[in-house]
């Protein structure tokens, strides 16, 4: 585990499985119609429950950069935030990705929670390079204007992607 201080959050690089975490929030790499299939959506909704996904539907179709919030199921978490980083061509952008982090930052904030864990939004079915969404989403958390979130987990599931965003934690100023 990688541990920092960034505008007066604590940032945490994490290999793991973002279904164990014990957050308040856990986010959920979504798409814009909100179903959750594979990659990270499907382990939340194995370990969570399906009701996880129906609350989150009922909420769609959202604009790519939104998020919402459901309850976790049976997760850990007290909520699983679902920030669209790609619509249904399942394509991603470097903006997409700055806008679903800032909203998922802004909502967390909004329920007044403490902490959140996010997996490395896009880079999985949407193919987006590790170490630049690293980049993207460590400045995301860099530049916000938080008041009640004091802890920010970036939990990676391989090893690779917990060496990108190790690497740029590490080099953050």
């Amino acid at each position: 585990m990688v541990e920092r201080q960034v505008n007066g959050i604590t940032v945490r690089i994490v290999q793991g499985d973002i279904c164990d975490r014990q957050a308040d929030a856990v986010v959920n790499a979504a798409n814009n119609h909100l179903w959750m299939g594979g990659g990270v959506a499907g382990a939340l909704k194995r370990r969570g429950g399906a009701e996880i996904e129906q609350e989150a539907v009922r909420q769609g179709p959202v604009a790519v950069g939104e998020a919402v919030a459901t309850t976790a199921g049976r997760l850990s978490a007290k909520h699983v935030i679902h920030a669209a980083v790609m619509g249904q061509d399942l394509v991603t952008s470097a903006d997409a990705i700055r806008r679903a982090t800032a909203s998922a930052l802004a909502l967390a904030d909004r329920l007044g929670l403490a902490s959140i864990a996010f997996p490395a939004l896009g880079t999985g079915v949407g193919g987006f390079p590790l170490r630049e969404c690293a980049g993207i989403m460590l400045e995301a958390v860099a530049s916000a204007s938080l008041q009640t979130l004091t802890c920010v987990e970036f939990v990676l599931f391989d090893q690779a992607a917990y060496d990108a965003f190790a690497a740029v934690l590490r080099e953050m100023r």
